[in-house]
C-alpha cells in the first residue's frame, strides 16, 4: 500500500553514506536536497558540508543540488560547496531530477538521490526512476507544512520498517 513511498535505503545521516562504495558500484552523480539533508533548515553551508563536497569531487562524483527553495537560498549554498544546482524544483515533479542528471552528464543507472523527505524527495526520485537514499532530518525545527508531512511520513516509515523486518526474517529462514 505504501510501497511506492518506501526509500531504497534509509540511513541516519548523509554523512555516514559510503560514497566510495557507491562510486565502485558505478554511481557517477549524486543529487542532493539541501535543508535537513546537508544542513539544518535555512543554514548556510558549514564546514562539514564543504568537506563532504570536496571529498565527493576527489572520488570523482558529480553533484547537483535540487531544492524547492528559491535561488537566493540555493545559489549561495551551491557556490560555496562547488555544485551545480536547480532551484524552485517543484519536487516531487520529475522534470528537475532529469534536468539535474543532464547537468551532471549522468543517467538513471549512474545517479543516486539523497534527501530527508518521503513525499517530495524520495517520491520524486522514485517517479524519475532514480535510486534514492532517505536520511533522517538533521534538525527538528521545520516549517509547519513540513511538520505536518512528517506525521504522515511516520506512518509510512512504520510500514517500511515492518516490511524490512519481514524480509530479514524470511532471509534467515532460508539460510
Amino acid at each position: 500500500m505504501f510501497d511506492y513511498f518506501f526509500p531504497d535505503r534509509y540511513v541516519v545521516s548523509t554523512y555516514v553514506i559510503e560514497f566510495e562504495k557507491l562510486y565502485e558500484e558505478g554511481i557517477r552523480g549524486l543529487i542532493f536536497d539541501i535543508d535537513n539533508t546537508l544542513v539544518p533548515h535555512g543554514a548556510p553551508a558549514d564546514d562539514r558540508a564543504k568537506e563532504l563536497f570536496l571529498r565527493l569531487k576527489t572520488i570523482g562524483l558529480q553533484t547537483c543540488l535540487i531544492s524547492n527553495n528559491q535561488e537566493p537560498r540555493v545559489k549561495p549554498f551551491a557556490d560555496v560547496v562547488g555544485s551545480a544546482y536547480v532551484y524552485d524544483a517543484h519536487k516531487p515533479s520529475t522534470k528537475n531530477y532529469i534536468k539535474a542528471m543532464e547537468m551532471m552528464g549522468t543517467d538513471k543507472e549512474s545517479t543516486v538521490f539523497i534527501g530527508d523527505q518521503l513525499f517530495t524527495d524520495v517520491w520524486g526520485a522514485k517517479r524519475a526512476g532514480i535510486p534514492n537514499i532517505l536520511v533522517k532530518p538533521i534538525h527538528p525545527k521545520e516549517e509547519i507544512q513540513i511538520v505536518l508531512k512528517r506525521r504522515l511520513e511516520w506512518i509510512v516509515l512504520y510500514f517500511y520498517k515492518k516490511s524490512r523486518a519481514k524480509k530479514v526474517e524470511k532471509r534467515h529462514k532460508i539460510l
